[in-house]
């Protein structure tokens, strides 16, 4: 007979069992055998809490150095960051404290009239003061799925403060790069000026000599003041990458300033064959995982509603109409329940929530593969940046050599009056264009170059 009536108890621990296996996750992108670029891929765990160490320090550039460790302390989008995860980390606390017993302290007074009063139907006081117990049986993991879900999203902002990190000391280091590229564009530009305002000169003695027609001189003034404009392009260009680098350092414009100085910053080489564990440190993609894993619990949170609720209470305290007899031992009382719940009928309440839940692990699965197929692309895109960028400096430094022997050779034939004027402004153009171009190639080689250490979250040095 008391077997029979463990059945019931028995049946629903066994269809809990059943219901709050945790649905299995879609299949998501395996690495390819190989990146396109020739870098080989193998298997890893997660690792977005590796150390990445300080990348930066590969460009040689003090500077540098100072500027993305400015940033990595003052940046607000940082400062954020790091709230989201103190309030994960709290409601992580939070969903431990609920599987805790609850222990609280009450006192109260009532007047009340009636067969329940201690004078019988004549007015009377009741006094009460008490400890109050309860503590919810986990019988089904409702409780520790909801711990685990809450974890699993600590860890996921975590990861999103790694990925802040990471995301503004390469856009630091982007901004001052392309600061400095500017910086060196500017004086070749000017370098240009200085030489066009030589060759006005020398037209203007030749015009007054009368070697040489006004028109002539009209064209060098032409040329002085179309690259002057240039000039003052760039300088606009250069105050506001100023101001962005400005922001962020966590300052404001009006506060920093960044001397012109020569680009001396050394371009780390990237070695062949990058693994693919370096890819397990991104802090995105790791963050994404976590999310999956987060609404996959939930799933399993949801699927609890449909069984009991086992709660046990307790209380113990005094009792009295009299404030003087209140903390007295035959004023005690005391009381202890055991209270079984199960949901009946909740007009789709519960199915609502489960499906619910099972959407939102499709969502969530379908951006982790999304994320981890944008991982993949941007490794792809700033490596071959980088081999075709290698390329392209060769083949435009061979321009810029062509382009400055024109120019020595024009300038020579244009004094002697071989030339005509118009000869030798084409070849000082050509030169001023390949030369910003070569210097453009250079400054995307470098921006590709920490484009790819953000790409693979951090370096490519594999993770230990």
């Amino acid at each position: 007979m008391q077997f029979l009536r463990l059945l019931p108890l028995a049946a629903a621990l066994l269809l809990a069992g059943c219901a709050t296996a945790l649905p299995e996750l879609p299949a998501q992108p395996q690495p390819p055998a190989q990146f396109k670029e020739a870098a080989r891929l193998t298997t890893a765990p997660p690792a977005e809490a590796q150390d990445r160490g300080r990348w930066w320090l590969a460009f040689g550039d003090p500077a540098l150095e100072t500027l993305v460790e400015r940033a990595a302390a003052r940046n607000t989008s940082i400062q954020e960051a790091v709230a989201r995860v103190a309030q994960a980390r709290a409601l992580v606390r939070s969903a431990n404290a609920d599987r805790l017993p609850q222990i609280g302290a009450g006192a109260g007074a009532a007047r009340a009239a009636g067969a329940n009063s201690l004078t019988g139907r004549a007015p009377a006081t009741l006094l009460q003061a008490g400890i109050d117990i309860s503590y919810e049986v986990d019988l089904f993991g409702r409780l520790t799925g909801r711990r685990d879900a809450a974890a699993l999203d600590a860890e996921a902002r975590q990861a999103l403060l790694q990925s802040t990190r990471l995301l503004v000391q390469a856009e630091t280091a982007q901004a001052y790069l392309g600061l400095r590229a500017l910086d060196a564009e500017r004086a070749l530009v000017r370098e240009t000026v200085a030489a066009y305002a030589d060759t006005l000169r020398l037209t203007q003695r030749r015009y007054q000599a009368g070697d040489v027609a006004e028109l002539d001189v009209v064209r060098v003034e032409t040329e002085v003041a179309a690259t002057e404009a240039e000039a003052l392009a760039l300088d606009r260009q250069r105050a506001a990458l100023e101001h962005a680098l400005a922001v962020l350092v966590g300052d404001a414009p009006a506060e920093f300033a960044l001397d012109t100085a020569e680009w001396a910053t050394a371009l780390p080489v990237v070695p062949p064959g990058v693994p693919a564990t370096v890819l397990a440190r991104r802090p995105d993609v790791a963050a994404a995982q976590a999310s999956l894993l987060a609404a996959q619990a939930r799933v399993g949170v949801a699927q609890t509603a449909w069984f009991p609720n086992l709660s046990l209470t307790g209380a113990g305290g005094f009792a009295s109409s009299d404030l003087g007899d209140l903390l007295q031992w035959s004023a005690r009382s005391w009381g202890v329940g055991l209270l079984l719940s199960l949901p009946i009928f909740d007009g789709g309440r519960r199915d609502a929530q489960l499906a619910d839940a099972r959407a939102q692990l499709d969502a969530t699965a379908a951006s982790y593969r999304g994320q981890v197929l944008v991982a993949f692309r941007e490794v792809e895109d700033q490596l071959s940046a980088l081999r075709l960028l290698q390329e392209q400096a060769k083949v435009q430094g061979r321009a810029v050599d062509a382009a400055r022997r024109a120019t020595t050779l024009s300038d020579t034939r244009y004094r002697n009056g071989l030339v005509s004027q118009l000869e030798l402004l084409d070849a000082r153009r050509s030169e001023l264009q390949n030369r910003r171009q070569a210097l453009q190639v250079r400054s995307a080689q470098f921006q590709s170059t920490v484009g790819l250490i953000r790409a693979l979250g951090g370096g490519w040095d594999q993770p230990a």
